[in-house]
């Protein structure tokens, strides 16, 4: 299916703010977008910065074509890992319904933005992880990265995940890029796009309202 595989380099890098900043881009030219996150944890937790929940964000970012419900097939309470909140609140993931709910959610959109689980080798349950979804899908990968020490590892870390996956990587994004980088943060920019020999983007800071703006500095064309 035509799309775009959002992963990162860790938790809480920036993904749903990037996914959610595609959706409304693409959005905003006129494509009917889907939106999907195979797994939403932490919900007993308030997200920081007066963003909503992955689900809600990326259902508004779309356009309010799918209800968050339609977004995931599976919600969980705990800021834990998919496996381990199914495994606390007693309600096993289904790897099938997952792969189901992603088809419908694909049904009829142009193009599927799916959101993954922190990163790519993050148990969604027991022997099923976020890359094995998204080698299912048959979907270029999209890493976000942070901007500071430690990145470069962590990036040429996921790279590789998904190559020996056979999956393509499209692009990498940090998120967010400040206004004004340090010498280390366009280094480590420099240095991931040269040993990777992959386009690096950066996503400015943003706001729920400034999502396709934002999503419009980004090379759209050449990931999807």
């Amino acid at each position: 299916m035509r799309g775009i595989f959002v992963t990162g380099t860790d938790t809480g890098v920036g993904k749903s703010v990037v996914a959610a900043a595609i959706c409304a881009a693409l959005t905003g030219r006129g494509e009917t977008v889907a939106a999907f996150k195979p797994v939403v944890t932490g919900l007993d937790e308030t997200p920081p910065g007066g963003w909503p929940p992955d689900h809600e964000l990326l259902a508004a970012a779309g356009g309010g074509r799918q209800a968050p419900s339609e977004v995931t097939p599976y919600t969980f309470g705990r800021p834990v890992s998919p496996h381990y909140a199914a495994q606390l609140e007693g309600e096993p993931i289904d790897p099938r319904r997952i792969r189901a709910a992603a088809g419908s959610a694909a049904r009829g959109a142009d193009a599927l933005v799916c959101e993954g689980v922190g990163g790519l080798l993050v148990p969604i349950a027991l022997g099923y992880s976020v890359r094995d979804l998204a080698v299912e899908l048959e979907m270029p990968a999209l890493v976000v990265a942070r901007s500071g020490l430690g990145t470069i590892n962590h990036s040429l870390l996921t790279v590789e995940a998904a190559r020996a996956a056979g999956l393509r990587v499209a692009g990498l994004v940090i998120s967010p890029w400040p206004e004004r980088p340090k010498p280390i943060e366009q280094s480590n920019r420099a240095t991931v796009e040269e040993l990777t020999r992959i386009r690096v983007s950066c996503l400015p800071p943003t706001t729920p309202s400034e999502l396709a703006s934002a999503g419009d500095t980004l090379p759209l064309e050449e990931w999807i």
